[in-house]
């Protein structure tokens, strides 16, 4: 004779139903997750090359920028007794670099004639070029809120004549 336990601490020998399903769905949001932290590194790292990329590029426009003011000191025809006076300030863009605005200053020292080692009558003339990546600013630095992507740079030599 079989007797039958209805008591609930004898449940039947079924497996429980939905374990699987639940690790399912935690495995698949896992996998979600590890997704987007890639893309998102991803994207960094674009941004990071692309970010590097265009400071070289402004360092490049702001090199133009003070060979272009160092040939208008060293080539301005002046006589050889009295150096040429600055330039006024100059913002432009380089063929090539039309994404930047190139903005150049010069200060002479003395302000007017020359020092004289004796033989020699000098002047010097300190160029800062300022190269930044808002091609229609005017000027550089840019006013205003930047782009994300705003990159600038300031080169400065001193030159003497």
């Amino acid at each position: 004779m079989r007797t039958t336990c209805r008591d609930p601490r004898h449940a039947s020998a079924r497996p429980p139903r939905g374990f699987t399903l639940v690790s399912v769905v935690f495995i698949l949001v896992v996998l979600a997750a590890l997704g987007a932290a890639l893309a998102n590194i991803s994207v960094r790292q674009q941004m990071g090359s692309a970010a590097s990329l265009e400071s070289a590029r402004a360092l490049q426009a702001a090199r133009a920028g003070l060979e272009w003011a160092a040939f208008q000191v060293l080539r301005n025809p002046a006589p050889p007794a009295a150096p040429p006076a600055c330039f006024a300030t100059t913002s432009f863009t380089a063929a090539g670099l039309s994404a930047f605005t190139i903005t150049v200053s010069c200060t002479r020292t003395p302000g007017t004639g020359t020092v004289s080692d004796g033989a020699t009558a000098l002047a010097f003339y300190t160029l800062v070029a300022n190269a930044c990546s808002a091609p229609n600013a005017g000027a550089c630095p840019a006013v205003g809120t930047p782009k994300i992507t705003y990159v600038e740079r300031q080169l400065t030599w001193t030159v003497m004549r």
